[in-house]
């Protein structure tokens, strides 16, 4: 089995955010970069502030226009970008799941998938809410043709769209991006970014730590559920580091003895140690 090394992009109105992280067994992990498209050009800004938009990009197109050539041009970049490890191999993206849960967007990524020269490798993706009441993934019905992983799956396509996309379960998969930066930098299954002088990741691990756990507890179970701290905080970045994870389970990354995410274990996350190491 190959390493994969997946690419998320968050779809906003106003600009794309994007995140390409490589990944060995059993979930280690390395944020080998992540953006905007529009690029913002300066290290910190929320997503209120940002003044380079989608609509600049493509004065002369509506909404979907503009979110369709931003999708085009961002996806078309990732592909052709590489990124070189300490042992001298080249990375490049296998592939990128793309955001398609905002509902004006929905089409747009669908129409996208399909047309892009490189649709074999671009997934519309949609993270759901299951919570301690509602029926877990597991015990959905499984159908022909379905693709059935961790906490996620790929119905058989069906209807106008006539393309796979993927369901995942975001509470459990948060939970297991979290498990993953607790894990102490050198230790199986953490998950590291490159290193930089100053301060270059504090918008990042920011929008890592926007949401907090809630357990809850029902129906002879407990679920994380995962809440922003408080309203209006930017969790662009948590969004698409929980959607490369997603993407690597489906290429058949896994942790050793352990199925499915559960519930996060009581332990501070340091952000300040995850800057540490090089991706490799």
């Amino acid at each position: 089995m190959h390493d994969p090394h997946p690419a998320f992009i968050d779809v906003q109105g106003k600009a794309l955010y994007w995140t390409a992280i490589g990944w060995e067994p059993v979930f280690t992990g390395y944020v080998v970069d992540y953006g905007t498209f529009p690029d913002q050009r300066q290290p910190y800004f929320t997503l209120r502030e940002i003044r380079r938009t989608l609509a600049m990009q493509f004065p002369r197109a509506g909404l979907e226009g503009a979110l369709y050539g931003g999708l085009q041009e961002l996806t078309q970049m990732l592909f052709a970008r590489e990124w070189q490890t300490d042992t001298g191999a080249v990375m490049r993206i296998g592939r990128c799941m793309i955001d398609a849960n905002w509902g004006m967007s929905t089409d747009i990524v669908y129409q996208l998938c399909r047309q892009s020269a490189h649709s074999a490798m671009l997934t519309p993706s949609h993270g759901r809410w299951v919570g301690a009441t509602s029926v877990p993934m597991a015990a959905y019905t499984r159908k022909p043709g379905d693709r059935v992983g961790s906490n996620w799956r790929m119905p058989a396509p069906t209807g106008r769209r006539a393309i796979r996309h993927i369901l995942f379960d975001a509470n459990a998969w948060k939970s297991h991006v979290m498990q993953r930066l607790s894990v102490p930098l050198g230790d199986s299954g953490c998950l590291s970014l490159f290193a930089e002088r100053g301060d270059p990741h504090r918008m990042f691990a920011e929008q890592l730590a926007a949401e907090r756990r809630v357990p809850v507890e029902a129906r002879g179970r407990t679920v994380d559920e995962w809440k922003l701290r408080q309203p209006g905080l930017d969790n662009h970045y948590l969004d698409c580091a929980v959607g490369c994870a997603v993407a690597a389970s489906m290429e058949g990354i896994a942790l050793e003895g352990i199925g499915t995410p559960g519930p996060l274990k009581r332990q501070r996350i340091k952000f300040a140690e995850i800057s540490a190491r090089r991706q490799r």
